[in-house]
């Protein structure tokens, strides 16, 4: 009801204002500023208060829509200023002096759009309180000091507008530490600032620019701490790259070696074929060389026996021919006993000689033929040998075939390795993504929380023994610190935390203990 009220009583007066406003400035319009008619000074009047009406409006609906346009509201202060400027001219007096009442006059004409405009502030600043309430509000300076020190209030104002500080009394309390400081600074160095040294004089100088004289003082050290920050943050970057160039180096080496040993074992294997199939055909092509002599020696001894054999037959049967012509000698010549005595014993010699000569010719056979039973028994020698150097070339293969197969077998066994190895880094990966997301959840709760540094660290000590595998089910408090101790060691704490004393890790998984022992799980 009183939210009705106020906008009646407001659109009451806007109706109040635009009706006195349009009456005079259409006439002054007129007569004035020479517009060709009245019709025209009253379309003048209608498009200023028209304009002004429109702006307002969009002004307090942007307003109501937590969107402001804030440049909105210097052209409804101008052309306020115009209307309000135009009211009072309309109410001038004409071809005489101005006196007292003239002026009321002229203030009073222009005092209803100003209190228009007033209402209309109003109006935006409390919808702006109402849809924005949790912007903060920024005190107002009290007239009384703009009067007593207008100077030093004009310091304060800008300050507190330019750096958004929107207490009075805290910049009020700044100025006040402000000149204490200084005054101290002075006792210090009986009155001559000239002597302190450039930290000492930084609040003075830095108080301009919204510093407070303990945040002007902790400047140096925090800079300082920042420079270290910076250089021990490039440090870590130039040892992270170093430690990934390394890393890259050692992966490349050991990629060349692998590769290196693979080329090695296919060249050993390829030169163990070689020299097997190389051994292989030398011991073939050395049996068949030997088997080749022997049967040329096997055959020359043949043909030579055969011919001799041929020889002896052809003495033989001459021998007999000579013997029978011997013998019708003698029966042709029986009549001459001395010519066929002669004869017969020239008969009887050559039976003798052709019989020595036959026991020569059967002797000569017989070792012929030993001879050739002796090549055909280092023939068959000679194809045991080969037969044995075939009987071990399959062997050598088979020995072969079974390496290729025993490889062949290891290669699979490292595959399937590297698969159960990759296997594993999966499910490392799903569960390292898993501990992440429960960390980005639990920061998140902690960040909802508002928790305090301390106790995130705790929280976090316990995440990291849930994440370790630690299971505290059915534990008491000591089991819960045993169990936790042995997943996490103060050294982990201290390196997670970048803590240097081994009390305050300490601490850390003792207040873990005491949290998970109250059932916390993130």
């Amino acid at each position: 009801m009183a939210t009705g009220a106020i906008v009646a009583a407001a659109i009451v007066l806007a109706g109040i204002g635009l009706y006195l406003s349009f009456e005079h400035v259409a006439v002054f319009a007129h007569k004035e500023l020479r517009f060709g008619s009245l019709g025209k000074g009253q379309l003048f009047a209608v498009g200023v208060d028209v304009g002004i009406m429109i702006m307002i409006a969009v002004d307090l609906l942007m307003a109501w829509l937590k969107r402001p346009i804030s440049w909105i509201r210097y052209p409804v202060w101008l052309l306020t200023a115009a209307t309000v400027v135009l009211n009072a001219a309309s109410g001038a007096p004409r071809n005489r002096g101005w006196g007292l009442v003239d002026y009321v006059a002229a203030g009073a004409h222009g005092l209803v759009p100003v209190l228009f405009i007033a209402v209309v502030e109003l109006g935006r600043d409390a919808i702006d309180r109402m849809v924005r309430p949790e912007r903060a509000e920024r005190d107002s300076i009290p007239w009384i000091r703009w009067t007593l020190a207008p100077a030093a209030t004009a310091r304060i104002f800008r300050r507190m507008r330019l750096w958004g500080v929107n207490s009075y009394p805290e910049m009020v309390r700044r100025d006040q530490e402000l000149i204490a400081y200084e005054q101290w600074l002075k006792r210090k160095y009986d009155g001559d600032l000239s002597q302190a040294d450039e930290d000492e004089l930084l609040p003075m100088r830095m108080a301009p620019y919204g510093y407070t004289v303990a945040q002007a003082l902790a400047m140096p050290d925090e800079q300082e701490q920042a420079a270290q920050e910076r250089e021990e943050e490039a440090e870590r970057r130039r040892l992270d790259a170093e430690t990934r160039s390394e890393v890259a180096k050692a992966e490349s080496e050991a990629e060349r070696l692998r590769a290196k040993g693979k080329v090695e074992s296919v060249r050993a294997e390829v030169d163990g074929q070689t020299g097997q199939a190389r051994a292989h055909a030398r011991a073939q092509v050395s049996a068949a060389e030997r088997a080749a002599e022997l049967e040329e020696a096997a055959l020359e001894t043949a043909v030579i026996a055969e011919a001799r054999a041929r020889q002896a037959e052809a003495e033989r049967t001459a021998a007999d021919e000579r013997e029978a012509k011997a013998a019708a000698d003698l029966r042709a010549a029986e009549l001459e006993r001395q010519a066929a005595q002669k004869r017969k014993e020239a008969a009887e010699a050559d039976r003798v000689a052709a019989a020595e000569a036959q026991a020569v010719e059967t002797a000569e056979i017989a070792e012929a033929r030993q001879r050739a039973a002796e090549a055909d028994r280092v023939a068959a020698e000679t194809e045991r040998a080969a037969a044995e150097t075939r009987r071990r070339a399959a062997e050598a293969d088979r020995l072969t075939a079974e390496e290729n197969e025993r490889k062949a077998t290891a290669e699979a066994n490292t595959q399937a390795a590297r698969k159960r190895e990759a296997d594993t880094e999966h499910a490392a990966a799903e569960t390292r993504l898993a501990a992440a997301e429960i960390e980005r959840r639990a920061v998140e709760s902690e960040d909802i929380a508002k928790l305090m540094p301390r106790e995130r660290a705790v929280r976090k000590v316990a995440r990291m023994a849930l994440a370790a595998g630690a299971v505290f089910v059915g534990l008491d408090a000591d089991g819960i610190h045993r169990e936790l101790c042995r997943v996490v060691t103060i050294a982990d704490v201290q390196r997670e935390f970048d803590v240097s004393s081994t009390d305050t890790a300490s601490k850390y998984r003792q207040e873990a203990v005491a949290l998970l022992a109250g059932g916390y799980r993130p």
